[in-house]
């Protein structure tokens, strides 16, 4: 481990600014550290027999600084990611078959974090230059998302209690009998006053019986998972006790710097309001809101604050050489785009969070919105490059732009948002997750959807109008995302049953 190097991995689908400002909080520059881009492949390669793709979406955002060291476990930092914790990332990742790194797993706003683990593996191959076992990564991303589910009925604390508390039983006596690991669950979930149904036991069980057949040395995770108990369990004081030697871990010499890269990062650099964890400093999670002591899980609410860390990092200019090794110094010339095109979108929509392929469609999508709905039949025709195209619905000035604004709002919503606080619920129509949760949006502006009201705006129209209105809005985004079956044909509109036609339809 003496020859290993610090690696950051950074979200390929970040912007300039962004990259910047994950540098910044990890208090690096590109000539201290490896850099990797992770791609939306990469999290597919990693997580798609666990998690269905419409959840993995098409945006690749987190990032992660990753230390190897010599002892002490597996210490983790994370900072605005709210369905994964510090102790969920560290546990998992000794299932992996890492022993002792240091991690501080982060975004510039606030997301899931699902894909976490994923960024993480490949750093510490890339900084140990050691492959870590296929078998062991697929449990441990496993492990993750089975938790983190768990977490999302029971709550993040007790769910990590559970997974960990009874991984601990199964390695260190290396148990291998399904009855007894299944006694070791039920066990701990009652010592722990967690209440599971016999699903959510047999899925731990299941999970558990893999591990138990990889046979993992005890010694070899016991101060990362004794830690994570002992986090957990609120047992803080008796930290010293899981080994002697830990203490001394981060001043005692782990690497060849000494330093310890979870208590040097730069919390200005992500703003404030951000949620954190350590497994260094338990009471983090508490103070910044991310664990909740029943089942409701944060990564529902809305994450729309794709700005808000860029704020602070406005004026970082100088940060721009941090990346110079990274074959992304071409954005910078695009976010100079961005900001001049601005004042054509609109004085009320900020789109300079937006990657340079995301303000494409979005220009497009703003034409559609001017044509469709304010009657501009240049616009339109350039949206849909289509010379033939009409606008189906006559509205008035006011209602036209309204409506056209809302759509916007609605759409850039989605870009910036991305796709991590996306929950599937079985009605999805299409292979892209950012086009589903467009379809869904559209449904709840014309009123379609269940419960739905349509926007004020549109209260004078049918309801043949208003289905017509989102047939055609649908026809457009499906064009936009290639999922379209046949040639938009504006004189038919009825003819056409692509999945924005009468698929999706109530």
């Amino acid at each position: 481990m003496a020859d290993s190097v610090k690696v950051v991995t950074l979200g390929a689908d970040l912007t300039q600014d962004q990259k910047n400002t994950m540098m910044k909080y990890f208090n690096v520059d590109s000539n201290q550290v490896q850099i990797l881009t992770i791609t939306n492949q990469d999290e597919r390669d990693h997580l798609s027999a666990y998690v269905p793709l419409e959840q993995i979406g098409t945006r690749t955002v987190s990032c992660a600084y990753v230390k190897p060291t010599q002892s002490g476990g597996i210490k983790v930092r994370t900072a605005n990611l709210n369905w994964v914790t510090c102790n969920m990332i560290a546990t998992s990742l000794s299932t992996s078959g890492v022993k002792n790194c240091e991690v501080v797993a982060a975004c510039p706003f606030e997301v899931s974090g699902t894909g976490a683990l994923t960024g993480i593996q490949m750093a510490y191959e890339t900084a140990t230059g050691e492959q870590l076992d296929s078998t062991k990564k697929e449990l441990a991303t496993e492990e993750m998302v089975v938790t983190g589910n768990l977490a999302d009925e029971v709550g993040k604390n007790d769910a990590t209690t559970v997974m960990n508390n009874s991984k601990i039983q199964v390695i260190k006596d290396n148990v291998q009998n399904v009855d007894d690991i299944y006694n070791i669950v039920v066990n701990v979930a009652q010592q722990n006053n967690v209440n599971l149904d016999s699903d959510q036991i047999n899925k731990i069980v299941e999970l558990l019986k893999q591990i138990a057949q990889q046979e993992y040395n005890y010694d070899d995770v016991k101060a990362t998972l004794e830690q994570v108990e002992q986090n957990t369990s609120g047992d803080n004081d008796e930290l010293g006790d899981i080994d002697d030697e830990e203490d001394d871990t981060v001043n005692a010499g782990d690497s060849a710097d000494g330093d310890d890269i979870l208590n040097n990062v730069d919390n200005s650099a992500l703003g404030g309001d951000i949620v954190e964890s350590s497994t260094e400093n338990p009471s983090l999670e508490e103070e910044s809101g991310l664990i909740e002591d029943d089942g409701d899980d944060q990564s529902d609410g809305d994450l729309s604050e794709t700005e808000e860390p860029q704020e602070p990092d406005g004026d970082e200019t100088t940060d721009d050489s941090t990346l110079g090794n990274t074959d992304e110094g071409d954005i910078d010339s695009d976010e100079g785009t961005d900001d001049t095109e601005n004042d054509t979108t609109s004085d009320e929509l900020d789109t300079s969070a937006l990657t340079e392929d995301q303000k494409t469609m979005f220009d497009k999508a703003e034409n559609f919105c001017k044509g469709e709905y304010e009657g501009d039949t240049t616009a339109l025709t350039t949206a849909m490059e289509d010379e033939t195209a009409t606008a189906s619905v006559t509205l008035d000035a006011e209602n036209g732009a309204t409506l056209a604004k809302n759509v916007e709002k609605a759409y850039l919503k989605v870009l910036t948002e991305g796709t991590d606080s996306y929950q599937a619920d079985g009605t999805e129509t299409y292979m892209s997750t950012e086009l589903n949760m467009v379809d869904k949006s559209m449904k709840e502006i014309f009123g379609l959807s269940a419960d739905a009201q349509a926007s004020p705006e549109l209260g004078e129209l049918s309801d043949d109008d208003r289905q017509t209105l989102y047939n055609e809005t649908m026809k457009f985004f499906e064009k936009l995302y290639g999922e379209s079956t046949e040639t938009y044909d504006t004189t038919d509109a009825d003819s056409t049953e692509t999945a924005g036609g009468e698929e999706n339809a109530e």
